[in-house]
């Protein structure tokens, strides 16, 4: 029998004791029970707890509430599991269940691999390549999604988590409102449900003693009694006066920017304006002393500041900066110890010209490259890019990661904090690469990069169910965060051997393929053959998708000579390939119609894909947002080319 000892009280490490019981168990069934105790001066069995308990050196942690220092010194029967703080402790039990052959592929429990053996000894010491390792909520949330996602990123390296928007009904609803498949009847949640469910997540988020990052955009228009809960167009004349005097000043007029409320900023130089904003900030802040990191966004959207005579004295970025020290000041005055993070996103690329931030410790800078292209790697090491002078309302928005760059490296000038990125790799860009291995090998390189850049963390934007056709890229994304010394190929093997097991390179190669097929560069509309035509108009392309017909053949041998696995998460994985098959078929005859110019033909050709995955998406829900694939490849399809529009055949393409 084995024994679990608790060094430290902790809640935090209560459940790492629980979690490390659990998967025991799974692994030795016939062992019998596992008994968990508190027990500070235990000299035996699996001890739990803080390194400086155990007299560990933790010196190489610039602060131990931040950073994560994994430890394990174990036999047979037991030994030292530590970290440098509670969290820690828990990510250092998944560490040791990874290191004896456990593997978190994707959430849930389809998602486990769990081998039954007996334990092996395990000595180790890790610090975390990356200070911040998260996920952030976006796109078509189901409250079972968020959980399991919340419980997934500490078994695969993370440590934080972002909840996004002050209450993301609007994010909810893309996934009980059924937005893109009709088939399924609506249930609306109002903003009341949406709380609620927020505050488990944030519940769960302690439970594991996660970092929380809190909120984003709204903070422009909630203090004026103006909901943010939703992207939707509202009139101004359904608020008081009161609340839409202090509205930035665009289009002509004081009020909601083409409608939209989140899209809009407030006037950032009126001084009351600043202190209702700030005073809500400060009650936000009092109120959530769970919060970790408090995200203060301005608008979404870009060119939508305020025109006003007094607004257009300083920069957006330098009222910006301002304003967040006034936020500091009074968080400062009333001892609040929240951390804030600032972001350079849209307009805000570019920096503040006057204005520093005055304490620096309080403040993490975030760079956030919504506009960027994913489809190339950059040089390294990079060279710097042009930027561009600040021109209200007038910016336009940076294509290249290096300009990027550029642009954060002359904010960072002026700030001598912690600096991190806010990526987007699983909200659109997955959708561009079928195979999931282009967007992979970027998250690898970007990662890299962002290090030698000085970055120190990355949080992650994108669909919570984004593992479709695999989990790889994300559980890459998590282990080079955690670990930037792991090759691509040694994480691909560590992936793919425990998704399909003795077979995996027969699944890889399949999408190695599709990859080859299906050039990231023309889904992202950066492979025109003529412009004057289309972003999308290339008959090469098309004519590459001939090849495709017997791939798509030979995977299907491969899924049937395979359908049910020794493990539950590889039947799983495999089937998921099955789906991926016939997704790769409509999609083909879609673009290849797209590819021609033949934009009538291409819309009732994704109109199939789209009408044939409303069937499937119950199914698949898990691990494919079907939401969001659908609104991104929409993207594509609604778009016209200049092209009269010809009889001729599309080409064979043999995709039965």
């Amino acid at each position: 029998m084995l024994k679990i000892y608790k060094i430290d009280a902790s809640p935090v490490i209560d459940f790492a004791a629980e979690e490390l019981k659990k998967y025991l168990r799974m692994m030795m069934p016939m062992d019998g029970e596992i008994t968990i105790e508190y027990k500070p001066d235990a000299k035996d069995g699996f001890r739990l707890g803080l390194m400086q308990t155990f007299g560990l050196d933790v010196s190489d942690a610039e602060v131990t509430e931040l950073d994560d220092i994994l430890y394990m010194d174990t036999d047979e029967e037991g030994g030292i599991i530590a970290g440098d703080n509670p969290r820690s402790v828990l990510l250092a039990v998944y560490e040791y269940l990874r290191q004896n052959g456990c593997r978190f592929l994707f959430p849930g429990v389809d998602g486990e691999l769990i081998p039954i053996k007996r334990i092996v000894p395990v000595k180790y010491r890790h610090k975390p390549s990356m200070r911040y390792r998260g996920q952030v909520n976006e796109s078509a949330t189901s409250q079972r999604a968020m959980l399991e996602t919340i419980d997934f990123g500490p078994k695969v390296g993370q440590n934080c988590y972002m909840i996004q928007f002050l209450i993301p009904t609007e994010y909810y609803n893309q996934y009980y409102g059924r937005f893109y498949n009709k088939r399924h009847k609506p249930a609306h949640l109002n903003d009341a449900n949406v709380l609620q469910y927020r505050r488990v997540c944030e519940a769960e988020i302690a439970k594991r003693g996660l970092q929380f990052h809190d909120a984003g955009h709204g903070f422009t228009i909630e203090p004026f009694g103006i909901p943010s809960a939703a992207f939707d167009q509202r009139k101004e004349e359904i608020y008081p006066e009161e609340a839409i005097r202090h509205l930035a000043f665009t289009q002509g007029k004081r009020g909601f920017y083409n409608g939209y409320p989140l899209y809009t900023n407030f006037c950032m130089s009126s001084p009351e304006a600043r202190k209702r904003v700030v005073d809500f900030v400060i009650d936000y802040a009092r109120r959530g002393s769970n919060i970790d990191y408090l995200h203060l966004w301005l608008a979404d959207g870009r060119n939508n500041h305020c025109e006003c005579e007094s607004c257009q004295k300083k920069t957006a970025s330098d009222w910006y900066i301002l304003w967040l020290n006034e936020v500091d000041a009074e968080m400062t005055r009333q001892k609040l110890k929240t951390r804030i993070v600032f972001i350079a996103y849209s307009d805000l690329i570019h920096p503040a010209e006057r204005e520093r931030i005055h304490n620096p410790e309080r403040f993490i800078f975030m760079l956030a490259p919504i506009t960027r292209s994913y489809t190339k790697t950059l040089p390294f090491p990079i060279e710097e890019a042009k930027t561009v002078s600040y021109e209200r309302n007038h910016t336009a928005a940076p294509r290249s990661l290096s300009e990027f760059l550029a642009y954060s490296r002359k904010w960072r000038d002026g700030f001598p904090g912690a600096a991190i990125v806010f990526e987007y790799y699983f909200w659109m860009p997955q959708y561009r690469d079928p195979s999931s291995l282009a967007l992979t090998e970027r998250i690898i390189e970007d990662t890299l990069l962002y290090k030698s850049e000085g970055f120190v963390g990355v949080l992650e934007d994108g669909s919570q169910r984004s593992y479709f056709p695999t989990g790889f890229p994300f559980y890459a994304y998590s282990r080079i965060l955690f670990d930037t010394s792991l090759t691509y190929e040694e994480i691909r093997d560590e992936y793919f051997s425990a998704a399909f097991g003795e077979s995996f390179k027969e699944f890889y190669t399949y999408l190695e393929k599709i990859k080859s097929i299906f050039d990231m560069r023309y889904l992202a509309g950066e492979l025109s053959a003529d412009a004057n035509v289309g972003k999308y108009y290339n008959p090469a392309f098309a004519k590459g998708l001939e090849a495709l017909a017997p791939i798509l053949e030979k995977a299907k041998a491969a899924v049937q000579a395979h359908y049910n696995m020794p493990h539950r998460v590889q039947t799983v994985s495999v089937r998921l390939i099955e789906r991926h098959i016939e997704y790769c078929r409509l999609l083909a005859k879609a673009l290849a119609y797209k590819a021609l110019a033949k934009d009538e033909e291409a819309r009732a050709a994704f109109g199939e894909l789209w009408e044939a995955f409303n069937l499937y998406e119950m199914d698949m829900e898990a691990n494919y947002d079907h939401s969001l694939t659908v609104a991104t490849l929409n993207q594509i399809f609604k778009t016209n080319s200049n092209l009269p529009q010809s009889d001729e055949p599309v080409l064979n393409l043999d995709l039965r």
